[in-house]
C-alpha cells in the first residue's frame, strides 16, 4: 500500500542524467560537434548570462596509454567525448550539469553555495517505511522515461557521422544500466571483428573513481526525480556473510519456489525486465544495446562456480586490502600485484596481493556468487543489488583514502589502459568528469558512511601509522640526508666565521643558527611503486 501511494504521488516527476542530453542529439549538434544547450533559468547557452558557465572547446589529455588496446580511431569511446562533441558547457564555481543548471556534489541551494553532508546507511538499519520508500523510488525510476537524456542505438559511423541521428528514449533506471553496459562493451572493429580486452571502468585504475561517480549520479537523479533531497543509496555490508542475507522478499527478493533462477513472485522486483544482456548478439550484428526488454531478472545466489569463488569476502580480506599502500602497480591492469585497486576489485588474492586469473575474490566474488544477471559485467547493473554492493565497495575505497591520505598524483597519469589516465574524461558521462576528480574523500563530495562516522577517533592514528610505515622504508635515506645536512651546516658555519673574523670586537655579533630549508617528503611518501 505504501509503495502504491508513493508511486502515485511521485509519478509527476520526470528527469534524469547520464549520457547524451536530449538537447544535443540533433543532426546540427552532431555535425557541429557542439553540446551547449541553454539553461532554463535565463535562456542563454550554459547559463552564461547568469555567470554559470560558457561554451568552450574540450581540452583532451594527450598522456600516453598502455598497450592493452592497440587500435586508434575505431571506437566511439576513444578520447571521450571527441567523436561526438568537441565543445561543451564549462561551468564556473560550484555549478555543473550539461547546461550548468545543477550544483557540484556536496553543494546545494539556488546559487550552489550551501555545503551539506549526506550519510549512506546500512540497509538493515533502515526502518520499514524507509525501506519501502527506497523500493518505491527504484520502481518509480524503472517506470519514468528520462526527460533529459536519450541513448544512442547506433554507432557514430552508423549515424553517418551525425547526419542521421539514431537515439531512443529510456527510463531512468535503465539509463544507468545502459551506461554500465556501454562503458564495458567490447570494441566493434567492423565486419565480424571485435576486441574484448577493453573496458573504460574495470580492470584498471578508474574502477573505483568511475563507480563512485556512477553512484553519485544515480543518487542525484533519484533526489531530483522524487524531490527527496536527503536520499542516499543504502549499502550492504557483506563481510563474513555466509549467505545472501538480503536475498529475501522483505529486501531484494527471495528465490522463486518453482524456478530457483528467478525471483519470488512476492518480491518487489519479480516483474522487472532486464536490458543489455545479449552481448554476443550485439557483437555479431556490430550493434549497440537498444534498451529493449530481454527477459526477467535472474539470480541464484550460492549455486555458482565454487572453484573460482569458494567463499564470500571476510573482514580479514578487507583489512588486508586496506593495508596495501600502493593504489596501483606494475601493468596497472588486472595482472597488477600488491595493488589496492586490483585486490579490492577481485583480480588479486586478498591473502597475498598476487594477481590470480583463476580466482574471483572481493568485489568480483559478489558478482559471481549471485549467479545470474549480476554475474555478467555489462548487464550487472540490472540487478538492484548492484547499487548496494557497490556502495559498500566504495566505502572500502573511502577507508583506504582516509588511512593513507594519498595525493592526487598517486593516481596514475599515463601508461594505463585506455580511458583510465588521471586526466581522461569518464565514459560516457556528459557533463564531463575526469578520473582524478574522484580520487578524493567522499566528504569532499558531500557524503559519508554511517559506519565510518564512528571511526573518527582512529583517523589520526591511521594517519600517523601510514607515515611511520612508509618513513620506515626510507629511514636510511633520511639518515643519510640528515648527515649530509649536518656536514653542510658545519662547513657553512666555518666559512661565515672566517668571513666575519675581520670585524671589530666591539661590534656585537648576532649569530643565528644556519638552518637548511625543510625538505617536503609528502610527495615521496605517497608515490605508488612496485
Amino acid at each position: 500500500m505504501i509503495l502504491a501511494v508513493l508511486y502515485c504521488l511521485l509519478w509527476s516527476f520526470q528527469t534524469s542524467a547520464g549520457h547524451f542530453p536530449r538537447a544535443c542529439v540533433s543532426s546540427k549538434n552532431l555535425m557541429e560537434k557542439e553540446c551547449c544547450p541553454p539553461w532554463s533559468g535565463d535562456g542563454s547557452p550554459c547559463g552564461q548570462l547568469s555567470g554559470r558557465g560558457s561554451c568552450q572547446n574540450i581540452l583532451l589529455s594527450n598522456a600516453p596509454l598502455g598497450p592493452q588496446f592497440p587500435f586508434t580511431g575505431v571506437d566511439d569511446r576513444e578520447s571521450w567525448p571527441s567523436i561526438f562533441y568537441n565543445r561543451t558547457c564549462q561551468c564556473s564555481g560550484n555549478f555543473t550539469g550539461f547546461d550548468c543548471g545543477n550544483c557540484k556534489f556536496g553543494f546545494w541551494g539556488p546559487n550552489c553555495t550551501d555545503r551539506r553532508l549526506l550519510v549512506r546507511r546500512n540497509i538493515f538499519d533502515l526502518s520499514a517505511p524507509e525501506k519501502d520508500k527506497f523500493f518505491a523510488y527504484l520502481t518509480l525510476a524503472k517506470h519514468t522515461i528520462s526527460s533529459d537524456y536519450v541513448i544512442p542505438i547506433g554507432t557514430y559511423g552508423q549515424m553517418k557521422n551525425g547526419s542521421t541521428p539514431m537515439f531512443s528514449d529510456i527510463n531512468i533506471y535503465d539509463l544507468f544500466v545502459w551506461i554500465h553496459y556501454y562503458v564495458s562493451m567490447d570494441a566493434l572493429l567492423g565486419g565480424s571483428e571485435i576486441w574484448r580486452d577493453i573496458d573504460f571502468a574495470h580492470e584498471a585504475p578508474a574502477f573505483l573513481p568511475w563507480h563512485r561517480l556512477f553512484l553519485l549520479r544515480w543518487e542525484q537523479e533519484i533526489q531530483k526525480l522524487t524531490g527527496d533531497e536527503n536520499f542516499t543509496i543504502p549499502y550492504w555490508d557483506w563481510r563474513d556473510a555466509e549467505k545472501c542475507d538480503i536475498c529475501t522478499d522483505e529486501y531484494m527478493g527471495g528465490q522463486h519456489p518453482a524456478n530457483p533462477n528467478l525471483l519470488s513472485p512476492a518480491s518487489f522486483f519479480s516483474s522487472w525486465q532486464i536490458i543489455c544482456s545479449r552481448l554476443e548478439e550485439y557483437n555479431s550484428h556490430q550493434s549497440l544495446c537498444n534498451g529493449m526488454p530481454e527477459g526477467p531478472l535472474r539470480r541464484n545466489p550460492g549455486n555458482h562456480d565454487k572453484s573460482r569463488t569458494p567463499r564470500l569476502p571476510s573482514s580479514a580480506d578487507v583489512e588486508f586490502c586496506l593495508s596495501l599502500t600502493q593504489y596501483e602497480s606494475g601493468s596497472m591492469d588486472k595482472a597488477a600485484n600488491f595493488s589496492f585497486r586490483n585486490t579490492l576489485e577481485g583480480f588479486a588474492s586478498p591473502l597475498t596481493g598476487i594477481a590470480d586469473a583463476s580466482q574471483s575474490s572481493m568485489h568480483n566474488a559478489l558478482h559471481i556468487y549471485m549467479n545470474g544477471t549480476m554475474s555478467q559485467v555489462q548487464g550487472s547493473a540490472n540487478d538492484p543489488i548492484f547499487l548496494l554492493h557497490h556502495a559498500f565497495v566504495d566505502s572500502i575505497f573511502e577507508q583506504w583514502l582516509r588511512r593513507h591520505h594519498p595525493l592526487q598524483e598517486v593516481y596514475p597519469e599515463a601508461n594505463v589502459p585506455i580511458g583510465h589516465n588521471r586526466e581522461s574524461y569518464m565514459v560516457p558521462f556528459i557533463p564531463l568528469y575526469r578520473n582524478g576528480d574522484f580520487f578524493i574523500s567522499s566528504k569532499d563530495l558531500g557524503y559519508d558512511y554511517s559506519y565510518l562516522q564512528d571511526s573518527g577517533s582512529d583517523s589520526f592514528q591511521d594517519y600517523i601509522k601510514s607515515y611511520l610505515e612508509q618513513a620506515g622504508r626510507i629511514w636510511s635515506w633520511l639518515l643519510g640526508a640528515a648527515m649530509v645536512g649536518a656536514a653542510l651546516t658545519a662547513l657553512l658555519a666555518g666559512l661565515v666565521s672566517l668571513l666575519c673574523g675581520h670585524k671589530r670586537k666591539h661590534l656585537a655579533e648576532e649569530r643565528q643558527p644556519l638552518l637548511m630549508e625543510k625538505e617536503d617528503y609528502h610527495n615521496l611518501l605517497y608515490q605508488s611503486h612496485l
